[in-house]
């Protein structure tokens, strides 16, 4: 769960270049006056030798510069989204030196200039997150906490509430009215009769009754004794049993709320399209976090030292499980679903690794079958629910996983029997993955889509409940970002089909099974699919060009673009485009893919001094052909390309965008397959660009802070130099969501994590090692520095540093810490190298 450094906006610029990868070698034009990108000229060759931009001697780089408030740069378009009427589309947009954001519309007719929408009319357009009736005749949205509809026939615009109750999921009930949660209930809201109604609330406490029981002898001897108690409670049970009789036989009254467990919270509920049942997920009452999970915050206005709350550590988290309930609002009945029908719902999935940390502690361990904690799954990059409902109301489906990240259920649910009916079980001896995991109903049949990652790469399915699944995608890349046509014939989404870091979007026949290329831009590129079904909105940057928005029909495969909002200053500047290279693993038949920078004028007859990168978040895909969230370090390697440096920033095992082996290559040895990968690195540099061997330094933050550690401690000749920014160097200290995937947690595996953690490490420090660290950062926190500086101390090294940054969290924000922290990384090389 790293935050990429410095994310934020993200923009550069580029006139033409080429750059070679293993399968294509790719021509991308764009410029201001063209409106159109293509690809062309796709022929296979196995060498990284490109033509491209370069920095002209004039244009020399500072630190200065390229620390600076990134708005020097441009301020790109951000959250678009389409207008109702397919005519138009509206995206948000920093202000300059502000820290406000602004809503503009763009017209569709290129000769209209965008306008900004004034704050007075923003509810009118603020519904990027509307919701649509069955019909697509109705549409309504959430503004500034209150409900807004709109009759898309007529325009007719209304405010339904204006109470800031800060209503969560609004949907439309299959007769028309209008459904929302608000707290521990849902609402419906008559768009004829505008009737306000409460469909269903649940509470976590006893359910009331006429009269509570005796509390102890005395007191049920007075109960029995006293004619005039007996009578107060006889007088309270008949007047209760009176209210519950008038509530059930008269349909005006509010129904009885269900009640659980007072010890017990929410974790979500769901109700159906057509508002007779709901779906909710509870579990024990628990902290996110201990009472010693504090941070100290010494730059206060007041002057004054305050205690900031953190999240606990993956070594102090306990297992949770959760229980899915069936409500039937007609019959006012819960019940339960049991996981005893999911396949695998009690296996002892780590009783190897179990096994293997008890031998170490001279034990023994016998398998153990108890059941498994289960609940909803947690996708980090999804928007929709782990609950979601066919369209008539009649069918729902469930995606769980196990707390032990070993499992994925796709379940259906009987509600007639209140059981859980597996659909698609997806197990991996490593983790579960955090993306991938979409899944919806087609409308007009009882057939779920989904992705799964069973073939090793994220591909869509399509299963009739109970029946066998379909293979809609397949082949050695990643499907994402799914869009189903309102005709049901298609399923849109993102591929790297024809490259591992060229995403382009396509569209499959549900039906036929074929699949057609729908853009064909080059780099990255994402996707919203207009209301008429007829065009896409895209947001498509290359490698020097940040983030624009662009128009395509598809009808037409030309690409018109919407938005220019680089500055001229930015423009000005020919940056170098790095170079995309498949480096041969020693470790594996696939290569890892690479950004090369080579300096413009470099003398072939002396050899180069070298950087490598290291990019954070572990999983997460640096070298593709599209604009990196690290806009600073790309500038920051053009600089040093100026000054002479050959940078390289691998894609190393664990990255994202290459399949489940790449990414789970690290399971329980975190900092192993990175570092081997890193030294193929070297080695290709040595071998193939003249660099010299014994002039190689490195750095990262975050998880490339992490690796930074491990290749200075492990692999104590492979730089000559490292620095490590943010860096985490003990893993039972990091958070349990992203962490127990890869260690499991350290109660069940010590051995993982002491293998995976650079402070065991220490000792093998040999080269200077330049440690950055933010104060008050609550992702990493500043004690992982702390305790490895006392390592340190203790083993009496003596060539490492620290420069620590007392006002800055994980992804610094003031520019004079920026730059700060880079002048001191690049004196290191410059000293070193």
């Amino acid at each position: 769960m790293f935050k990429m450094q410095g994310k934020g906006l993200m923009i550069a610029s580029v006139s033409v270049f080429l750059v070679a990868c293993s399968t294509a070698q790719l021509s991308l034009e764009t410029g201001r006056n063209n409106t159109q990108l293509a690809v062309q000229n796709v022929l296979p060759i196995h060498s990284a030798q490109v033509t491209r931009s370069s920095i002209t001697d004039t244009q020399t780089l500072t630190l200065e510069k390229i620390m600076a408030d990134p708005d020097w740069i441009g301020r790109q378009p951000t959250q678009a989204y389409w207008a109702d009427d397919s005519q138009s589309v509206f995206y948000s947009q920093k202000q300059h030196g502000s820290p406000l954001n602004d809503l503009w519309s763009r017209s569709l007719q290129l000769q209209v200039q965008p306008s900004k929408v004034s704050l007075s009319e923003t509810h009118q357009y603020a519904y990027k997150n509307r919701v649509l009736d069955s019909k697509r005749a109705m549409a309504a949205w959430v503004f500034a906490g209150n409900i807004f509809v709109k009759d898309l026939t007529t325009n007719v615009l209304r405010q339904l509430t204006r109470d800031n109750r800060q209503p969560t999921q609004l949907g439309f009930l299959n007769d028309g009215r209008l459904s929302f949660q608000s707290a521990n209930g849902f609402y419906a809201i008559n768009l004829q009769t505008g009737l306000y109604e409460q469909l269903v609330t649940w509470a976590f406490a006893e359910k009331p009754q006429a009269v509570e029981p005796a509390k102890d002898y005395i007191a049920e001897q007075q109960q029995r004794l006293i004619a005039v108690v007996a009578k107060q409670r006889q007088d309270k049970r008949i007047s209760f049993e009176r209210s519950q009789l008038a509530n059930k036989e008269n349909a005006t009254t509010v129904p009885e709320s269900f009640y659980f467990s007072d010890e017990n919270e929410i974790v979500e509920a769901s109700l159906s399209p057509n508002g007779l049942w709901v779906i909710l997920a509870e579990r024990s009452q628990s902290s996110w976090r201990d009472d010693g999970d504090i941070m100290p915050n010494y730059i206060n206005e007041d002057g004054r030292i305050s205690v900031d709350k953190v999240r606990r550590k993956v070594a102090d988290q306990t297992p949770q499980n959760q229980h899915i309930w069936l409500l039937d609002l007609v019959k006012n009945k819960k019940t339960q679903l049991s996981y005893n029908s999911l396949p695998g719902y009690n296996e002892d999935v780590l009783a190897q690794v179990k096994r293997e940390n008890a031998l170490a502690k001279g034990e023994g361990y016998k398998n153990n079958r108890l059941p498994r904690e289960i609940g909803l799954i947690d996708d980090w990059h999804w928007d929709q629910s782990a609950i979601q409902w066919h369209a008539s109301g009649e069918q729902v489906a469930v995606m769980l996983e196990a707390w032990d990240n070993k499992d994925r259920w796709l379940a259906a649910v009987d509600m007639p029997a209140g059981t859980l009916i597996n659909q698609h079980r997806l197990h991996d001896d490593a983790w579960i993955n955090y993306r991938f995991n979409s899944f919806g109903w087609l409308r007009n049949s009882a057939t779920l889509y989904y992705l799964s990652e069973q073939s090793g790469y994220a591909h869509l399915y399509t299963k009739a409940i109970n029946n066998k699944a379909r293979a809609l995608t397949s082949g050695p890349y990643e499907v994402d970002s799914l869009t189903l046509s309102a005709d049901e014939q298609y399923m849109y989404f993102k591929a790297n089909k024809k490259h591992p870091g060229i995403y382009e979007i396509y569209r499959v026949g549900l039906q036929d099974g074929l699949i057609e290329p729908l853009t064909n831009l080059g780099g990255m590129t994402d996707y919203l699919l207009s209301p008429d079904d007829s065009r896409l909105l895209l947001t498509h940057s290359s490698l020097t060009r940040p983030p624009e928005l662009y128009l395509q029909a598809l009808s037409n495969k030309a690409a018109q673009q919407l938005t220019y909002t680089i500055s001229q200053e930015f423009l000005a500047i020919n940056w170098l485009a790095p170079d995309i290279v498949p480096i041969d693993s020693s470790h594996g038949p696939q290569p890892i893919f690479s950004r090369v920078y080579s300096p413009p004028n470099a003398d072939s007859k002396t050899p180069a001094r070298a950087v490598v990168f290291n990019h954070g978040a572990g999983y997460l895909q640096n070298s593709h052909l599209g604009w990196s969230g690290y806009f600073r370090e790309f500038m920051f390697h053009n600089m040093l390309a100026q000054k002479g440096y050959v940078v390289l920033d691998m894609d190393y095992r664990a990255s994202a965008g290459y399949g489940r082996d790449w990414r789970t290559a690290i399971y329980r040895q975190m900092g192993t397959p990175e570092i081997q990968d890193l030294k193929d690195g070297v080695n290709w540099l040595v071998d193939n660009l003249n660099v010299d061997v014994n002039r190689v330094g490195t750095y990262g933050g975050s998880y490339g802070g992490f690796m930074t550690f491990m290749a200075m401690f492990n692999e104590p000749d492979l730089f000559k130099a490292g620095a490590a920014l943010r860096p985490v160097s003990d893993w039972a200290h990091y958070n349990n969501g992203y962490t127990s995937n890869i260690l499991n947690t350290p109660d069940v595996d010590p051995i993982a994590y002491e293998r995976s953690s650079p402070i065991y490490f220490a000792e093998g420090l040999k080269n200077p090692l330049l440690i950055n660290a933010p104060m008050v950062d609550d992702n990493v926190f500043f004690v992982d520095v702390v305790r490895l500086v006392q390592r340190l101390i203790e083993l009496e090294k003596q060539n490492f540093e620290t420069a620590i940054y007392p006002v800055e969290p994980h992804g610094f924000v003031q520019p004079s810490s920026w730059l700060d922290e880079y002048r001191r990384i690049f004196k290191l090389f410059e000293q070193h190298l």
